[in-house]
């Protein structure tokens, strides 16, 4: 709905199945891929790496953070924000023997770091 009210066209997906939630498309046609996160407070999310290509420039993560009482603070992220991963956009390469996870783009929100999310908000 956010995207809407700025005159976007949304487009939604039927199967999740690449990790993009949703398509938007600007006035002068350009498309953009969103994979939606969100998180009550602090703490951390994270996309798969297999499902989230930081060379597209059409790639974004939307994040909602919810706090109680408030609206959501929200934050347009582009996939670029990784390739130079700091406390907040975090490149966790697990995959090495006796790890479970899967290489993964992070995001870690504490209190402490914020101010550096927030030049992405909304």
């Amino acid at each position: 709905m956010e995207f809407a009210s700025y005159g976007l066209e949304v487009y939604t997906t039927e199967v999740d199945d690449h990790g993009i939630d949703f398509i938007v498309k600007d006035k002068k046609g350009h498309f953009s891929q969103i994979q939606v996160k969100s998180l009550r407070g602090t703490g951390y999310v994270f996309v798969p790496k297999t499902k989230f290509d930081i060379s597209n420039k059409n790639l974004y993560v939307v994040l909602l953070i919810f706090e109680p009482g408030k609206m959501p603070y929200v934050f347009l992220i582009p996939s670029e924000a990784w390739k130079v991963p700091n406390q907040v956009f975090v490149d966790r390469n697990y995959g090495k023997p006796g790890q479970k996870s899967t290489p993964e783009y992070g995001i870690n929100i504490s209190r402490k770091n914020y101010s550096i999310l927030e030049i992405f908000h909304i």
